[in-house]
């Protein structure tokens, strides 16, 4: 499966983004989906993500109550929207997609889209 991330920008302490993955290809299997995020000199981690088949979601502790993942599966479709933003959130985020019930960590993805910059000002 290929994805694509879009609806990064530049935005303002306390603003919103919401972040689009499209996903194509094998759309006609299931995957957990998610996103992750890495700052510069940080590693990469665990934003919030779905579990296969409505199987729950979860979050970061550092975005709870402020991001809310969800997905179109009509569309292939996985937002993120983010609101109340603060400049720590500044990452390049990245969609992903994997065959197992969760994803847990960046190492156990199958699939990644490219990145999209998020840069909140503060």
């Amino acid at each position: 499966v290929q994805l694509q991330a879009s609806g990064g920008g530049l935005v303002q302490a306390g603003g919103s983004l919401r972040l689009t993955c499209v996903a194509s290809g094998r759309t006609d299997r299931s995957y957990s989906m998610g996103w992750f995020r890495q700052a510069p000199g940080k590693e990469r981690e665990l934003v919030a993500v779905l579990a296969l088949a409505g199987g729950g979601s979860r979050y970061a502790d550092s975005v709870k109550g402020r991001f809310s993942i969800s997905r179109d599966n009509a569309k292939n479709t996985l937002y993120l929207q983010m609101n109340s933003l603060k400049h720590e959130d500044s990452a390049v985020y990245y969609c992903a997609a994997d065959r197992a019930f969760w994803i847990t960590t960046p190492q156990a993805v199958d699939y990644w889209g490219q990145g999209t910059q998020v840069t909140v000002s503060s």
